[in-house]
């Protein structure tokens, strides 16, 4: 797809971040947008910028739950009936976990394979069959930094990614047998400045053995964002453009993957060593604000 003009996309995650740089990106190029998001005066946000920026395009929306298969399925249905058909698909919405897996309530692990999983699923599934009538669609489903290596405490996170990387990548191999018209990207996002930290969950588990306390770890996890939802929203499209099976977004995330290619099992211990020495710095802070309070 190298045009996005008169097309439409639909979007997950649109209320913030790259699902709402995406917005702003393809309605500039013309393209309409069907959008939804759990949040819904953000999303409703959203709707009004794109439609200030750029009024000649339709946006419809949706309060969503994208680990709600029924509802995927039928905002499916109603981006077709409002906007007569639909070229692209943005899987973008995503949560974050920080638990040992010995801690790790089943509830939690639930919540975010949910949807970090099962909602890329549940959007692929219900919006292919309209791509396909279409023949001429793409898929764009997030996965993470995180579903190329792994690390302590990101046991949850760390699965969704890697499956979502898995299905994208097995998913883009039938599209290519089939020669339908439709094409599927995995996107791999390093620290991207969004919200998502400060919306994540981070079990009392971790407290003491790689954080200090629950705000200081979700502090800690933000500092890596090194990438603008602007700039991130601009490689996906990119790739878009130029059909990449894969997009790597930040040099965090080019790093990553080349440490994971280059010492696959190697990496491992490198990963420790410098957790290690995280979580001391963590406990010294937490010592010394301990002794410091009367």
């Amino acid at each position: 797809m190298k045009r996005f003009d008169n097309k439409v996309a639909a979007i997950t995650g649109a209320g913030s971040g790259m699902g709402r740089a995406l917005a702003l990106q393809l309605s500039a190029a013309g393209c309409h947008l069907s959008l939804a998001d759990r949040n819904a005066p953000t999303l409703e946000e959203t709707a009004r910028i794109v439609q200030t920026l750029a009024p000649a395009v339709r946006v419809s929306t949706r309060v969503l739950d994208v680990s709600d298969r029924d509802s995927v399925f039928a905002w499916a249905e109603e981006t077709v009936a409002e906007h007569g058909g639909v070229n692209l698909v943005f899987n973008n919405a995503g949560v974050a976990l920080s638990s040992t897996i010995e801690g790790m309530s089943y509830s939690d692990l639930e919540w975010i394979v949910n949807i970090n999983f099962w909602g890329v699923v549940h959007g692929t599934k219900a919006f292919l069959p309209h791509l396909k009538a279409a023949r001429d669609g793409h898929i764009v489903n997030t996965s993470s930094v995180f579903g190329l290596f792994a690390q302590p405490g990101m046991s949850g996170y760390n699965a969704t990614k890697y499956a979502v990387r898995g299905f994208t990548e097995s998913l883009r191999q039938e599209l290519d047998m089939m020669r339908c018209g439709v094409s599927a990207t995995c996107v791999h996002p390093g620290g991207i400045r969004t919200n998502i930290a400060q919306s994540s969950r981070v079990a009392q588990n971790m407290v003491g053995f790689m954080v200090e306390s629950e705000q200081q770890g979700k502090d800690e996890f933000e500092k890596f964002f090194i990438t603008s939802a602007d700039d991130a929203a601009r490689a996906i499209l990119n790739g878009v453009k130029h059909n990449a099976r894969r997009v790597l977004i930040g040099r965090d995330a080019r790093a990553a993957d080349w440490l994971a290619r280059t010492l696959p099992a190697a990496y491992q211990a490198l990963v420790v060593m410098s957790a290690r020495r995280e979580a001391a710095k963590a406990r010294r802070r937490a010592s010394r604000s301990s002794a410091a309070t009367p």
